[in-house]
């Protein structure tokens, strides 16, 4: 329109005509400095929680900061992947978090890169963009996969009670007998002790070693690998839920029963990563 209207004055010469399209050419300075001062000066960072599960909807935050001293920014919009958001505001020297669900198709590494922002303002007439080239490495975790826990674990999986402890406890075999305590339970107490003595006796007994997992991934069959996957993290998730030490043998590397969110996070790494290589 102002490209015609800018010929128009050309052709007849009408001041009228030359004044309004130097209001639009006016118009398009204005909005091309501010437009692009909007987009300057502003950063972006991602916050991914630290488990990632295939084919979940995994919250991400979006923290937009303006670094500019003075002026603001003003209806910014952020696409990223095939999601997008819109931040109205955003005063000087401060940031905003903001956040959206993000779904990941794939486990094991996967890539988040090229952020683009843009927007309409000053006078939502033009749309201006501006690609933020940020490379993202995540590991996503295999989707745990509901199955039989027991058709998982392999030959040095110790049930209850298998071993016994030298900790003192109440399910073993006899360490000792010694005086009662307030507090013992009144099944453990000796009375054939107590009748000799004349004073209370309690059965100090060892405890049992706790229950814990191996599975051998290396040694079973995979037919459907990412639903033995699947179901190897289910049961990683479901045993350190139930507070029973798990260990994992996977590509020639061992890891012992543990319980820890470390030892779990270093598990389900593994199990993400596996064959990727």
């Amino acid at each position: 329109m102002t490209i015609l209207i800018g010929f128009s004055a050309v052709n007849t010469g009408n001041n009228l005509v030359y004044i309004v399209t130097s209001a639009l050419l006016s118009y398009m300075v204005v909005s091309g400095i501010f437009g692009r001062k909007n987009l300057c000066g502003m950063d972006i960072l991602l916050e991914f929680p630290d488990e990632i599960y295939a084919k979940t909807d995994v919250p991400v935050g979006i923290k937009l900061i303006n670094h500019r001293k003075f002026m603001p920014a003003f209806l910014i919009k952020i696409a990223l992947q095939d999601q997008e958001i819109l931040i109205p505001f955003v005063g000087a020297k401060s940031s905003e978090l903001h956040r959206l669900t993000m779904c990941f198709k794939k486990r094991g590494t996967n890539v988040v890169e090229k952020i683009r922002i843009s927007s309409v303002f000053p006078f939502s007439f033009f749309t201006r963009y501006k690609t933020l080239d940020q490379e993202h490495r995540l590991v996503v975790f295999p989707k745990p996969l509901k199955c039989r826990l027991l058709q998982c674990h392999d030959h040095r999986t110790r049930a209850k009670g298998d071993l016994s402890a030298d900790l003192a406890g109440f399910e073993a075999d006899l360490l000792s007998i010694r005086n009662y305590v307030p507090g013992d339970p009144l099944r453990y107490i000796s009375w054939k002790s107590t009748a000799k003595t004349g004073q209370l006796k309690t059965k100090e007994l060892s405890s049992v070693d706790m229950q814990h997992f191996m599975i051998d991934l290396d040694r079973m069959e995979k037919k459907d690998l990412e639903s033995v996957i699947s179901c190897v993290t289910y049961t990683v998730l479901k045993m350190v839920r139930s507070r029973i030490p798990i260990g994992l043998c996977i590509g020639g590397e061992t890891f012992k029963p543990n319980m820890t969110t470390a030892h779990k996070l270093r598990l389900l790494e593994k199990l993400a990563l596996y064959g990727e290589n």
